[in-house]
Formats: structure tokens, C-alpha cells, sequence
């Protein structure tokens, strides 16, 4: 069994696993309350304002060596610590993010077909098909933002219900791979 013998296996999944993000995200109510809004949102936003997209900490600290200085040690005692996403400004282009999401979803497909067909002969039972690319597909939508919680203070339950929706994704690839494989 090939990578390219799992093309439909691969495709269904991408759709199902981007059928059921577009669910996950708009129907089910879970994720609402990840984002809070600040107590000045203007203030905010006008402090913000100006500064190309990109990525960026409060209070900087690009040497750990910094962390020598008592007025760089007294910023991050004081607070806010805060990681800030910067995006480019305008109405939210979401074409191109699902385009992007799908071909994410067809990566992990991918990822799942080069396992089943490394670990596992043509004859493979549904369950052993299952087993496989439901976790490699788990671990492929999951697992990286456990590393968000831990480095860059996400709430633990926001990281939980990402967990959830992955092991979602997951158990439906499996359930395609174990189907058309």
C-alpha cells in the first residue's frame, strides 16, 4: 500500500475534518470564550495602532542577560506580560484561510496515509487503519498547542478544548482512512 494508492482516503478526510472545524468553530459554542475583550479596548487600540504586523512581547526582553538590569527585572514584576499577534489591518480575508486550513487538513492526510502505508499491509484491518491514522491525525491537529500553554500562558482550558476538537479531527480521519483504505 502506497501514499498515492490513499489519495481518496487523504481528500475525504480534508473534507470531513474541514466540515467539521467549520462546525466546531461556528455552531458548537466552546471557543466563544477563548478571547476576552480589555477593560479599554480604545486605549488599546490606539496604543497599538501603527505597528507593523508581526509578533511581540511586553516588556521586551531579547537577552536574558537583560534579566541582570533591576529595571527590566522590576518590568516583568510589575506586569503586564503579554505575547501580542499583530495582524495586517482590514476586514478578515477568510478565503484565503480556508484555502489555507483545507490544505492543512491535506497535509495531515498525508501525514496519515505515509504511516498506514509504512506500518500496515493492504490487507489491514479497519481498527488497525483506525488506530493509526486517528493518531497520527490527533497528534497532527493537537499536540502543538499543549507547547502555547506552557511557553506562551494560553489558558490550560483553551489548550483543552483544542485537544477535544483535534481528537475530533482525528477520530474522523480514522474513521475515513479505516473506511477507504
Amino acid at each position: 500500500m502506497g501514499i498515492i494508492s490513499l489519495w481518496l482516503p487523504i481528500l475525504v478526510s480534508a473534507i470531513i475534518a474541514f466540515v467539521a472545524s467549520a462546525a466546531v468553530w461556528t455552531v458548537l459554542p466552546w471557543h466563544k470564550s477563548d478571547y476576552r475583550k480589555t477593560d479599554d479596548e480604545e486605549g488599546v487600540r490606539s496604543a497599538l495602532k501603527g505597528i507593523d504586523p508581526g509578533l511581540y512581547t511586553v516588556p521586551h526582553c531579547p537577552d536574558p542577560a537583560s534579566l541582570q538590569d533591576e529595571e527590566v527585572r522590576q518590568k516583568f514584576v510589575d506586569g503586564p506580560q503579554a505575547f501580542i499577534t499583530i495582524v495586517p489591518n482590514g476586514l478578515p480575508q477568510m478565503a484565503p484561510k480556508l484555502a489555507m486550513s483545507f490544505l492543512y487538513n491535506v497535509l495531515v492526510g498525508v501525514l496519515c496515509a505515509y504511516f498506514v502505508s509504512r506500518t500496515l499491509t493492504a490487507d489491514a484491518s479497519y481498527l488497525a487503519v483506525f488506530r493509526i491514522s486517528g493518531t497520527v491525525a490527533w497528534i497532527a491537529y493537537g499536540i502543538a498547542f499543549i507547547q502555547d500553554s506552557i511557553w506562551f500562558g494560553k489558558p490550560w482550558p483553551v489548550t483543552a478544548k483544542n485537544l477535544l476538537d483535534a481528537l475530533i479531527y482525528g477520530l474522523l480521519t480514522g474513521g475515513v482512512f479505516g473506511w477507504l483504505a
